[in-house]
């Protein structure tokens, strides 16, 4: 019977460490992203950005989650009580179990499925029901256009997301993520895929709800759209997969084109580093681009924002499919296996 115990507990023990060996780091870095973007958008506002709580203001983040984790949380009278705190936690939920097939180097991942990227995007769309969730248990107006805006935002960019995945997946030949990463020690998919690269990550920025494509959340229009009614740790809630979910979408980005953990050169000053160490720069250059974009750009219209998911991205994405597969077949170029 002990060893029965012993047999059974060991893998079980070991499953949870390492769980919490991703899942606490990203929760962890979701407080420096914060802190990260406000100093970087303080910077280019000419203001300075927290610099009071820590040294240079560095726990600034820690004290404001303190401070709303003791607010109390209210649930609005005509709200549906269930479905308006089962929303962020499905939220949070999702935004950290996509997490389990994200390799941060060769052996370092929870999970190495060979369907990796589809459990991503499976994961991702699937992010957009604890938005409606929550706007529709809010029994308010506001927070209900949020979460309308939110589905279709989501579902239309996601089509593009899915065919510039597509692409990648014809060049490597595999779904798994580590695979898709090994394919890139020759040279990283982001020179021949360039304008997949580029489409993809502006459709991340729809797909997590950042500005310019904000309109879910627009303060000058919905006040703070689905999120209206929300309080205390309900909203940490929400915060914490939005910024979990940016990480995500960096990751997801660097590992399909710009080589996961490989060095941009394969040379002594370059392979010295290790490989989380190049992944982690790629995540953090990345989400310096997400700061970067809303700082400087202004937020769009819906009908914009609808027009070039599906009248632009639509259509150019299916046409790279196209062209890339017609490449590979031509050339003779199709992975084997």
């Amino acid at each position: 019977m002990a060893n029965f115990w012993i047999d059974w507990l060991a893998p079980f023990l070991i499953i949870v460490a390492q769980i919490l060996a991703v899942a606490l780091p990203v929760a962890v870095s979701v407080a420096f992203v914060v802190y990260f973007e406000r100093k970087v958008f303080a910077a280019m506002t000419l203001r300075r950005g927290p610099n009071v709580v820590g040294p240079w203001g560095v726990l600034q983040s820690f004290a404001d989650f303190i401070k709303i984790f003791f607010k109390e949380t209210i649930i609005p009278t005509g709200a549906n009580k269930v479905v308006f705190l089962a929303a962020p936690v499905v939220t949070f939920i999702l935004a950290f179990i996509a997490w389990a097939v994200v390799p941060f180097a060769p052996g370092w991942v929870i999970a190495d499925i060979n369907v990796g990227i589809l459990y991503l995007f499976a994961v991702s769309s699937l992010g957009v029901y604890g938005i409606v969730m929550a706007g529709w248990a809010s029994n308010s107006r506001y927070p209900f256009l949020g979460a309308l805006r939110s589905a279709a935002q989501m579902v239309s960019y996601e089509v593009s997301m899915g065919f510039v995945i597509v692409t990648v997946l014809l060049v490597v030949g595999s779904l798994n993520l580590s695979d898709i990463v090994k394919a890139q020690e020759t040279f990283w998919f982001a020179l021949p895929l360039f304008p997949m690269f580029i489409i993809f990550f502006i459709s991340a920025l729809a797909e997590t709800n950042r500005h310019p494509f904000d309109l879910p959340e627009a303060e000058s229009e919905l006040v703070a759209g689905y999120q209206v009614e929300y309080s205390a740790i309900a909203f940490v809630l929400f915060f914490l997969a939005e910024y979990a979910n940016m990480i995500l979408m960096s990751a997801m980005t660097a590992i399909l084109f710009l080589g996961g953990w490989l060095p941009p050169f394969d040379i002594a000053p370059f392979t010295w580093v290790p490989g989380p160490i190049w992944f982690i720069l790629k995540i953090v250059f990345l989400l310096f681009v997400f700061v970067w974009v809303r700082a400087t750009f202004p937020r769009y219209r819906y009908d914009q924002l609808m027009r070039l998911g599906w009248k632009v991205f639509l259509p150019f994405s299916l046409l790279w499919v196209v062209l890339t597969a017609g490449v590979l077949v031509f050339f003779d170029l199709l992975p084997q296996g």
